[in-house]
């Protein structure tokens, strides 16, 4: 089975650089065939390539998004069959649409044994905004059909633009992951991961809090009918709610407001559920909020939020929370909490700051202005 990974952006975005780091150091054992197809730019450099054993397909003759119902269907072919890669790298034109470039390798996988591994959009996140107005149809094609989108220049534009940028993106495309961190503080191996593997923070997080409640919730319900979950509850809750499907995958298979999201589910009276507490569903149960490019934060800061989380009420009734947030002097911190525990590790830097929290009655304001100070 070949591999086959679609690396789209526009000229200049940084696709050249993101490719490399994953050909040196994630894929550098693997038989690899790069389709290059640029319109005006100067690809990977040849004598790169040829040092690291890689064969390369130039199609500077002519545009992917020209050609694509016949020359680079058959020329796609014609390299799975030549070299029998274990993977073949698209860089596509960077005027060119995502989903035909999509649909051109889908259209050859039905008669050849390949994947299509991963869709890859690199943007520059001084341009996003810029590249969204005057470019709409082409660029935020690309946007909406990546599965992972790579914010570049993100070490050297303001942070409120960075941010601004992710907010557009994630309006544009609700599902992707979206890498804030700079490539260059990444490993190949750590992006390599990130475009191959969705993110199941959440849905991890609501497994634990799930299972959790059900043990928790059987003992009370034993011993005094309690609800079970740790807190001191009124179940007279009114809100108007909306089900999510926690089966979808998180980091980011859901809905997002912009930058940060949120997830209500019904708990209905007494106990939470209202039904068999032997068939609890998570989205009956709790609520999830969650925020993503979390920007720096000093670690005396972080320990403060967390034991409101784990200790207080300010944010509602927290069963779970995790997170990955770049501290103020370039360390990250690693979080986990249950009530009334947790703990901080510092460790390498993730794809961006991202936190997740599950609980009942959260105060999603609140829990916003929280991870939204630096």
């Amino acid at each position: 089975m070949t591999k086959i990974d679609i690396i789209s952006g526009f000229l200049g975005a940084g696709k050249t650089t993101f490719i490399k780091k994953l050909l040196e150091e994630a894929i550098a054992g693997e038989q690899v065939v790069l389709i290059e197809n640029e319109f005006g730019e100067i690809g990977i450099d040849g004598g790169f390539l040829k040092d690291s054993g890689i064969e390369i397909r130039e199609m500077n003759s002519g545009c992917i998004c020209c050609s694509l119902v016949g020359d680079f269907g058959k020329s796609l072919e014609e390299v799975l069959t030549k070299y029998q890669p274990d993977r073949v790298i698209i860089e596509p034109s960077g005027v060119g649409k995502l989903s035909d470039v999509m649909k051109a390798v889908r259209d050859v996988a039905a008669n050849l044994d390949v994947t299509l591994n991963s869709a890859v959009t690199v943007v520059d996140a001084s341009k996003c905004k810029m590249y969204m107005k005057n470019f709409g149809e082409f660029f935020n094609n690309q946007v909406a059909y990546a599965g992972t989108i790579i914010l570049s220049r993100t070490d050297v534009v303001d942070a409120k633009k960075a941010d601004a940028a992710v907010k557009m993106l994630r309006e544009a495309n609700p599902k992707a992951v979206i890498v804030t961190t700079p490539v260059a503080q990444l490993t190949g191996a750590q992006l390599l991961e990130i475009i191959e593997k969705p993110d199941t923070m959440e849905e991890e997080l609501m497994k634990e809090a799930l299972e959790a409640f059900e043990e928790s919730h059987e003992h009370h319900h034993h011993h005094d009918g309690e609800c079970g979950c740790g807190h001191d509850h009124e179940h007279d809750h009114g809100h108007d709610h909306h089900h999510h499907d926690h089966d979808e995958e998180c980091g980011c298979e859901h809905d997002h407001d912009h930058d940060h999201h949120h997830h209500d589910h019904d708990h209905g009276d007494s106990c939470g559920c209202g039904h068999d507490h032997h068939h609890h569903h998570a989205d009956e149960v709790f609520s999830s909020w969650g925020m993503e490019n979390v920007q720096p934060i000093a670690r005396e800061e972080l320990e403060k939020i967390l034991d409101e989380l784990a200790y207080g009420a300010d944010f509602g009734d927290v069963l779970r929370s995790k997170g990955m947030v770049p501290g103020a002097d370039g360390q990250w911190f690693y979080f986990d909490l249950v009530p009334e525990e947790y703990e901080i590790r510092t460790g390498n830097p993730d794809y961006t700051g991202k936190v997740c929290v599950i609980g009942a009655n959260l105060k999603e304001e609140e829990l916003e202005k929280a991870f939204s100070r630096s």
